[in-house]
């Protein structure tokens, strides 16, 4: 039988801090040693991962493994206990990021106008006023945005807001774009339509993204890899590389390669339910 009682967790100074080991090339995020406890209870120990640059990676696993805190701490939204996370060599501080969340209602400013919403992080970075038209231009023509950005966002649909939000994730253009469920409380059109769009920019730029799902068929269809996790104290089950040609459509859902990739995905998924 399990032993269920909280470990005692060793004061972070105590824990040997092992050598940094960089990833092979072509990674964006190295990961080493992550460490996070909840009330003493283990969620991240001693945890090792290789995010690749230029890639989607969707984060799938049970319920409670942690896959939207995993994607939290490397943002630095959660703070983490132990370990290291690099971004090409470099600290957060120093990398430029968007993050996408769940709950659009909550995430835009309702005093600022939908347009001020999109161009906050470019004003927040001191750029000139001529730079953000240009850049929210940028992205109206990207996102062939057809509603009324003038508006507030509580005067929106809520596939208009989750756009929105989207738009401004990326108005800064940033090295790495984290997306935590963003379709969950979207209708299915508007689902297709933010999966195109998120295509067309991630084919235009090549921005590393990583995209937390509890939809299996979402997180294969967008990925280059799906990280599939364990029960907690989590671990890395596997890592499917997917590699099927963009832009990908409805068709796609139907290619071997597809269904191949989400059988495994789903076998592995049960098998770490069960354990």
């Amino acid at each position: 039988m399990n032993d269920m009682r909280p470990i005692n967790v060793a004061p972070v100074a105590d824990v040997p801090v092992a050598p940094f080991v960089p990833g092979p090339a072509g990674t964006h995020i190295t990961i080493r040693g992550l460490t996070k406890y909840f009330a003493g209870w283990p969620l991240y120990e001693n945890f090792d991962l290789n995010i690749p640059k230029h890639k989607i990676v969707s984060v799938f696993g049970p319920n409670g493994c942690g896959k939207s805190t995993l994607i939290n701490m490397i943002a630095g939204l959660v703070p983490i206990d132990a370990g290291e996370i690099l971004f090409d060599g470099k600290s957060l501080a120093d990398t430029k990021i968007g993050y996408v969340f769940q709950n659009y209602r909550e995430a835009m400013f309702p005093w600022l106008r939908t347009i001020d919403n999109i161009a906050y992080p470019l004003k927040l970075a001191g750029k000139s006023k001529a730079e953000l038209d240009r850049r929210v231009a940028e992205l109206v023509a990207s996102f062939d945005v057809k509603f009324d950005l003038n508006r507030f966002p509580y005067e929106l649909s809520g596939g208009q807001q989750q756009t929105a939000s989207i738009m401004r994730a990326l108005a800064p253009e940033p090295e790495v774009l984290f997306l935590d469920e963003p379709f969950s409380a979207l209708d299915f059109e508007m689902t297709l339509f933010i999966r195109e769009k998120l295509q067309e920019v991630f084919m235009q730029t090549g921005t590393t993204m990583m995209l937390v799902s509890h939809d299996l068929e979402e997180a294969v269809y967008l990925a280059d890899e799906v990280l599939l996790l364990t029960k907690r104290p989590t671990r890395i089950a596997e890592i499917l590389r997917y590699g099927d040609a963009r832009p990908r459509t409805v068709a796609t859902l139907s290619e071997p390669s597809f269904i191949a990739t989400k059988k495994q995905s789903l076998e592995i998924f049960q098998r770490e339910v069960r354990r």
